[in-house]
């Protein structure tokens, strides 16, 4: 039995052993990135270097990035689905591709970790002639000789009891970019075909496909979904750029893997429901003794396993930063907050601090040989305090709720909706008040509102977030570069004990956050604005050294984000001296493609917290 500890430990210097260097987890709120609330894979924080720009560590990655997705809060409850998960990834930034990812992710597997390769199975690329991308020949060859070498024999495409080991599947499955599909891809995208590994947790095929699967008049396969495989890896080769003539080779081509840990432990212990792994287990017992109800009994996993996965996600949401409020990032960890509030009541049981402070403890402990335990540690007073006063606001809320379902005669599928959107209820819960008024909900109306409210969602979000998940048009790399013009502006006028807490950029503004204990006078907010435009006219170069960081720090650079960097990093310097960061960029050349400096909007977010709002015009 390996621990979750154990795995991540492997991989990093299994990875590290091949020449990879590693790198730290970006934030799970991106940085400058206006095009998506949360990072959700370990690619979308290096998407600059995979499109052609060096990294200052170089061309082979490792790392383990935390990653949260909100498609997946309402499929928790099941064996395998979570928010907030780890993926251990790996990168080729034009140095080595399909061979070497494909016999080193099975060498670790087999290997390191001693999977029997008889319990692996893999997809591959069907191929699309519309955009003229074959099927992936390649990876079909690597993955039947390295069955063969270890006495398996791999073949394409048949069932599963004639020997089938590798299934070729089209765009929906086995193509990754960031928008999804090709045809959804826009221009200047990368993307390109990948090979999913998975894991079989029922050799002897008892498991069968449910009837209401969209596979269910075929044979048991990897994505039928049935139960019995498991993802546990993904090899993405990141080789086309699709563009006004179709899909082109990309001057580079990349490797990006990713494989959750959390899956990969349930695989190497051979337990296909997460939950009971090391790195849930804790929490779920934890509310075994606080309920008084078991997790083995059928009728509380679901339960159990959602207030789990939601407290543990916003301890990691709320150590990056982000706080409970009805908008972006804040209104994801409210929703999570309070389902998890909903199914402790539901499991009989509330919340109440004292018992949440056992919550965040276990949860941290589990971290406790992890690259995310000093951060946890630093900030656990700070995650009890928000979870705590989360569900105060939250027990006024359910009150509410309670008195305007008492005044409703007929619990329908719209008012159910209305219900749930307006305070949170889950289903579950709504149809249990139902069946307390001899009433049933129409499932199917509160569905047909429910998808409403999602394609109502996608559009808003098509319209705010567009442009795939990291901008870098020209717009956002300008207001990058002010950022730390501003930094250094603010540093010069109100006294070098400011430091910068945030920051966010869209097309048209930057917002940056930093500390000082008072608002900002409309003439000291003028001179900063002079300042900086005076430094904009002077056309001064924008450099880039690549150093230690140690190094950087010695040169006088600002790095006030030490934890995201690795051993080596970029440090950019505008004119002389004027300003001088660690930071990843993107930035332009010269201050003169900037044009004027303009603040919108001073103001305060939290004690000791002031926020700055500018554009460039």
């Amino acid at each position: 039995m390996l621990s979750s500890n154990q795995i991540r430990q492997k991989y990093l210097n299994f990875f590290k052993k091949k020449g990879h260097a590693e790198i730290p987890s970006a934030s799970l709120v991106p940085e400058n990135d206006p095009t998506t609330l949360f990072t959700s894979a370990g690619m979308q924080p290096l998407i600059n270097y995979i499109l052609g720009e060096s990294h200052p560590m170089g061309k082979k990655l490792v790392n383990s990035q935390k990653s949260f997705r909100t498609q997946d809060i309402l499929e928790v409850g099941d064996n395998r689905h979570t928010t907030f998960f780890e993926m251990l990834g790996n990168w080729s930034l034009g140095d080595y591709f399909k061979k070497e990812q494909l016999t080193w992710f099975f060498e670790f597997l087999t290997g390191e970790l001693g999977i029997n390769p008889q319990r692996l199975y893999v997809t591959v690329y069907k191929g699309n002639s519309k955009i003229g991308v074959p099927q992936d020949e390649e990876s079909i060859a690597i993955w039947q000789k390295l069955f063969k070498e270890r006495g398996v024999d791999a073949k394409l495409d048949m069932p599963l009891h004639d020997g089938g080991r590798i299934f070729s599947y089209g765009d929906s499955k086995n193509w990754w970019s960031r928008s999804g599909e090709p045809k959804d891809m826009p221009l200047g995208e990368p993307g390109g075909p990948d090979s999913e590994v998975f894991f079989d947790f029922d050799p002897e095929g008892k498991l069968k496909i449910h009837e209401s699967s969209a596979y269910s008049s075929k044979e048991c396969h990897p994505n039928c979904d049935c139960g019995r495989f498991l993802e546990i890896g993904n090899c993405v080769f990141m080789q086309y750029k699709k563009t006004e003539k179709g899909f082109e080779e990309l001057p580079q081509k990349n490797v990006d893997f990713g494989g959750g840990l959390e899956r990969i432990t349930a695989a190497v212990n051979d337990t296909p429901d997460i939950f009971t792994t090391d790195l849930f287990l804790p929490v779920v017992e934890r509310i075994e003794k606080v309920s008084g109800k078991q997790y083995e009994d059928e009728e509380n996993k679901k339960a159990m396993r959602i207030i789990t996965d939601h407290l543990r996600a916003s301890v990691f949401l709320i150590a990056d930063g982000v706080r409970p409020s009805n908008k972006l990032q804040g209104y994801f960890l409210r929703r999570l907050l309070r389902r998890a509030l909903l199914y402790g009541n539901k499991l009989g049981f509330y919340i109440t601090e004292g018992s949440l402070t056992s919550f965040v403890e276990n949860i941290i402990e589990i971290y406790n040989t992890s690259p995310f335990e000093k951060q946890l540690s630093s900030k656990r007073l700070e995650i009890i305090e928000v979870i705590s006063g989360e569900g105060n606001k939250f027990s006024k809320s359910l009150n509410k709720g309670l008195k305007e379902i008492e005044k409703i005669s007929v619990l329908d599928g719209k008012t159910a909706f209305k219900i749930y959107e307006t305070f949170g209820f889950p289903m579950e819960l709504l149809e249990e008040i139902a069946e307390q008024k001899n009433q049933k909900i129409d499932k199917k109306t509160f569905e047909e509102e429910f998808k409403k409210h999602q394609n109502l969602s996608r559009t808003a979000s098509s319209g705010m977030f567009k442009g795939g998940l990291q901008d870098k048009s020209g717009e956002v790399t300008r207001l990058h570069t002010a950022t730390h013009l501003l930094h250094a502006a603010l540093r010069l006028v109100l006294g070098i004990k400011i430091q910068q807490k945030g920051s966010n950029i869209t097309s048209e503004r930057l917002r940056f956050d930093f500390s000082f204990d008072r608002k900002i006078a409309q003439e000291e907010l003028k001179k900063i604005e002079d300042l900086i435009n005076g430094q904009i006219k002077k056309d001064l170069p924008v450099e880039v050294k690549v150093m230690s960081l140690d190094a950087a720090r010695k040169e006088g650079a600002l790095a006030f984000f030490a934890e995201k960097y690795g051993e080596k990093v970029n440090v950019y310097t505008i004119g002389q001296a004027f300003s001088k960061e660690v930071c990843g960029g993107p930035h332009v050349k010269n201050t003169k493609e900037l044009g004027k400096f303009s603040i919108i909007k001073e103001e305060a977010v939290g004690q000791g917290i002031r926020r700055i709002y500018a554009k460039l015009i």
